[in-house]
């Protein structure tokens, strides 16, 4: 574990530095979380929320934190889990399986204030709604996060190779989607 993320856990254990350090734990990780949480949402204000109960998750399990990864692992774990469980029941509640649901998504970017980009990375957010739910993340992490195999690896709970194969077969999809539209 790095050695800013062993004192900021120790001041996270302590009940009297807890809400400082949760505060510098904010500060230091609210923007890489909600990217990771906004690749797979889509929407603004959806991502805001995950965001949140993610943050409240941690604060709330922060003690069960053994340091058997980095501290950004787990809590990349727990923003997955927490935008996986979003999404199913939001495809739940509008009665659509969550392929249906990644093109509403995808749709809606359109119209998202929030998102900048143009139609060449719709596109791209389209092919990508494509992918079953695990290539999707592999791609995200790897393509838009940058991430390390050996991250992904911790973060995932998986073999490198797996992530690279996984990556590998999600790229000539997306490939192949963007050829024929």
């Amino acid at each position: 574990m790095k050695k800013e993320d062993s004192l900021l856990l120790e001041n996270l254990k302590n009940p009297t530095t807890r809400n400082e350090a949760f505060k510098d734990l904010l500060t230091c990780y609210k923007e890489r979380l909600y990217w990771h949480i906004r690749n797979m949402a889509k929407d603004h204000e959806d991502t805001d929320d995950i965001l949140q109960n993610t943050f409240i998750k941690i604060y709330r399990n922060i003690e069960k934190f053994k340091g058997e990864s980095q501290l950004y692992s787990w809590m990349y774990r727990i923003a997955t889990n927490e935008t996986i469980t979003f999404l199913n029941l939001k495809a739940k509640r509008l009665q659509i399986d969550s392929t249906e649901l990644q093109s509403h998504l995808i749709d809606n970017l359109e119209s998202d204030v929030y998102f900048e980009g143009n139609e060449i990375q719709l596109k791209l957010h389209r092919a990508i709604a494509t992918l079953p739910q695990k290539q999707q993340q592999v791609f995200n992490m790897k393509y838009f996060e940058e991430l390390k195999y050996r991250e992904m690896a911790k973060i995932l709970e998986t073999s490198e190779g797996a992530l690279k194969a996984s990556y590998h077969i999600a790229t000539k999809k997306i490939e192949e989607f963007l050829k024929k539209d």
